[in-house]
């Protein structure tokens, strides 16, 4: 082998080194689940004549503070019928947290949380024949309500309620067993630890 070929020889293996691909490994990032919580709730709703136990499988997002993931058992809660039903929540911004739809699939009641903004309410009401809308922080709630009365006030199908449910975040277990009453507009919730008086204050 004269010198030229082997000179040529070393350039293509030097090029070959820097040239080979990394080996493909399998992608380690992965998106954080939601946590998955069990509810046994016995509800006696005096007001509405409701009696009824319903078993529940609610997913927490990984965004969703426990205080928050309260506050839509709540509202099912005030509102529990057979035909309730958590959505998508935080994972879908085209449905609310909570809806009940007829056996034709059109929405009867529609059911969001915090502060939504005018535009996305306005929407519900054309599209569900009852809307509600339930605040939980309450001086951002003043603050927000102020800002979109007038604009809201051609809906009529819609009623906005602010719920005062401090420490309820305290009964979230995986698995709960919670006792709920319902009576005059006040919601009496209670688990083996905890008693809480909840109520909610109409803002329209």
């Amino acid at each position: 082998m004269d010198s030229r070929t082997f000179l040529d020889l070393c350039k293509m293996k030097n090029q070959s080194i820097f040239t080979k691909q990394a080996p493909k490994t399998k992608n380690t990032l992965m998106a954080i689940s939601s946590t998955i919580n069990k509810v046994s709730l016995n509800i006696s709703n005096i007001d509405q004549h409701y009696y009824q136990t319903h078993d529940l499988t609610v997913a927490q997002h990984p965004s969703e503070t426990d205080f928050r993931f309260m506050i839509r058992l709540i509202a099912f809660m005030a509102n529990a019928s057979e035909s309730l039903y958590f959505t998508k929540g935080l994972n879908d911004n085209d449905e609310p947290e909570l809806w009940q739809k007829s056996l034709t699939d059109d929405i009867e009641l529609w059911i969001d949380l915090g502060q939504p903004d005018d535009k996305r309410i306005r929407k519900a009401c054309g599209r569900a024949k009852q809307v509600i809308i339930y605040t939980y922080h309450e001086r951002k709630a003043k603050v927000w309500w102020e800002q979109q009365k007038e604009k809201l006030a051609r809906c009529s199908n819609l009623k906005v309620f602010h719920i005062n449910a401090e420490g309820v975040e305290a009964m979230i277990k995986r698995s709960m067993q919670l006792q709920c009453s319902i009576q005059d507009g006040e919601i009496y919730l209670s688990d083996d630890n905890v008693n809480l008086a909840i109520t909610m204050d109409r803002l329209y």
